[in-house]
């Protein structure tokens, strides 16, 4: 098979004291994710759906928050490593789609910067990373302003 298709889906509380990084942004706003890396949850859904297409796990299995290495650990940094690891198997990214949801702050001024940056790091062109925002329309926890999520899927190819 020459192509891969892996999904990825990742959600963090809102709180106090914390940053709002998203796609590697750090973004203005009162509330930011809580978790053990800089809980950046597309990054983080990015880099689940990479290794769901080649069925290596999850990235609590590479970077498990039991491990104070990772506390606070810049999340475009591990996507530096699962992309390694991906490329170490063959493969390589055609193209990436991601959707983050939250209610607040908007996103659309940033959405051009997290493309950005998830290109450079993955280098790829700003064209193969499509980046998206909504809202949940106050449905649920993030509806609510609970939390953030973001769901990405990745297309891989086998590198020539």
């Amino acid at each position: 098979m020459s192509i891969r298709i892996g999904n990825g889906y990742d959600i963090h509380r809102l709180t106090t004291g914390r940053r709002l990084i998203l796609g590697g942004v750090d973004i203005p706003h009162e509330l930011g994710l809580l978790g053990h890396s800089d809980a950046d949850v597309l990054t983080h859904a990015i880099m689940d759906a990479m290794l769901g297409a080649l069925s290596l796990g999850d990235i609590g299995h590479y970077f498990p928050p039991s491990d104070p290495q990772w506390s606070g650990a810049n999340s475009l940094v591990l996507l530096t490593q699962v992309n390694q690891l991906v490329r170490s198997q063959g493969w390589k990214i055609a193209n990436i789609d991601s959707v983050v949801v939250a209610e607040r702050p908007k996103l659309k001024p940033h959405i051009d910067k997290m493309r950005g940056n998830l290109a450079k790091v993955l280098d790829l062109e700003p064209n193969q990373v499509g980046v998206k925002a909504t809202t949940n329309e106050k449905l649920g926890p993030v509806g609510r302003e609970e939390g953030i999520c973001a769901y990405a899927v990745v297309l891989l190819t086998q590198a020539s």
